[in-house]
């Protein structure tokens, strides 16, 4: 196991001075890259941090407290040194430099636990094209001091051995890209055509959003073992930071009550890098094209609050932010309120989703907040399309079913996709 020291800079600058939760945003960010660090199963053996007025444009902390870092990074054994933001490529190259050891920002911490997580052929290729355009830009800082000039011909005739092993690495990395953005290009489109499939079944769409080990899978694996018949339909669960990065949708079909698809989503963090955000925006397109999301938060966290905010602007920069929304208080157990659920208005829930108690009554917000796109519906279908009425007893609740003379006449809750479809034979 690795061992880690964190470094954190606290920005003092006039920006954050308008801001009175700075020094508990920085102590929430130092907290997190610890998590973080475990999560990509290092151990963190100290940390340093440093406040500062500006980050140093060519260390990101002062040339002093550089010192101090490269001196406790011996002292404690460290492995390596992870800093609690993203490092220009300047900086990533002086400090390693400086420190002569290895060095990681959050950015690459992330894509490391993204990459060691990833399960599907599409999210191991969403994370390494976003790793890929991260590295790019840092290859300087990669490869040792370039040697001196050569004398060779061709194209590199003046670029020494060093500098031709960065323009290669590039070239090489650049085509590599181009080849997994084509490929995922193709996956895309695969996703979308099943998501039109979805969208024409006329079945809403749920979509489970939030911060990083807030719940999700566990109020997904709640809604599979009550009404899912088939462990195998279960979605991975663990205690940990990104324990799930592949987007799962299951149909959920409530005994007596409209069936909805399910979706299981990644989780947010903040300062969640935007090329992971761009590189898994198709997977996050379940959640941007859902009729609901319901949004868990961990509520025995003590930062939820701020956790909130981030999961908030991150669907607003998905364009997913006018979306219902149902507001899951997770974990509530935890937090001394016992083992029953306890609503607030239309959209709020305090609930354990380890304990199951409150699957009722989300379930019934859930039907509250789709009752608009049910329609209940008297229909007569001719014999001769059989395949109508079967479809409708398998994506429709069915109340009255009745074989007259002239055709099937069938009484039920369909969507508003549904009624649409088959509005000529309604009565």
């Amino acid at each position: 196991m690795e061992r880690a020291l964190i470094v954190g800079v606290n920005i003092s600058n006039s920006q954050s001075r308008n801001s009175n939760n700075r020094y508990e945003s920085f102590n929430l960010a130092i907290r997190e890259m610890v998590s973080l660090a475990k999560a990509c199963e290092m151990e963190v053996v100290g940390q340093v941090e440093q406040n500062m007025e500006n980050a140093n444009t060519a260390t990101y902390i002062g040339p002093g407290k550089v010192v101090e870092v490269r001196e406790a990074a011996k002292a404690l054994e460290a492995d390596i040194v992870i800093f609690d933001n993203g490092l220009s490529p300047i900086q990533l190259r002086n400090l390693q430099n400086e420190l002569d050891c290895p060095v990681m920002d959050r950015t690459t911490l992330i894509l490391e636990i993204f990459s060691t997580r990833a399960r599907t052929r599409e999210a191991k290729l969403q994370v390494e094209v976003a790793r890929l355009q991260y590295m790019l830009p840092r290859l300087v800082g990669l490869h040792d001091a370039l040697s001196r000039q050569g004398g060779a011909s061709g194209a590199m005739s003046n670029k020494g051995s060093g500098e031709k092993k960065l323009e290669l690495d590039r070239r090489r990395l650049e085509h590599r890209l181009t080849s997994m953005k084509r490929e995922l290009e193709s996956i895309a489109g695969e996703r979308e055509t099943q998501r039109k499939k979805r969208t024409e079944s006329g079945i809403p769409r749920v979509a489970l959003v939030g911060y990083t080990n807030a719940g999700k899978s566990t109020i997904m694996n709640m809604f599979l073992n009550e009404y899912v018949d088939n462990e195998d339909k279960l979605v991975f669960e663990k205690n940990m930071l990104f324990a799930t990065l592949d987007t799962t949708v299951r149909r959920i079909e409530p005994g007596d009550r409209n069936a909805f698809l399910l979706s299981d989503t990644v989780g947010f963090i903040s300062n969640l890098p935007h090329s992971l955000i761009k590189a898994f925006r198709s997977t996050l397109e379940e959640a941007c094209e859902a009729d609901l999301l319901i949004h868990v938060i961990d509520y025995s966290d003590e930062n939820y609050y701020e956790q909130m905010k981030v999961t908030e602007q991150t669907l607003r920069e998905l364009g997913a932010d006018t979306i219902p929304m149902i507001y899951v208080f997770n974990k509530a157990d935890l937090c001394g309120m016992g083992q029953l659920a306890t609503i607030q208005g239309d959209d709020k829930i305090y609930m354990s989703a380890k304990t199951k108690s409150g699957i009722d009554a989300l379930l019934t917000m859930i039907e509250a907040k789709l009752s608009g796109r049910y329609e209940e519906c008297e229909l007569l279908i001719p014999y001769k399309r059989g395949d109508i009425v079967s479809y409708l007893n398998d994506n429709s609740v069915i109340y009255e079913t009745d074989y007259r003379d002239d055709g099937v006449y069938i009484k039920a809750s369909l969507s508003v996709e549904l009624a649409g479809r088959y509005r000529e034979y309604i009565q």
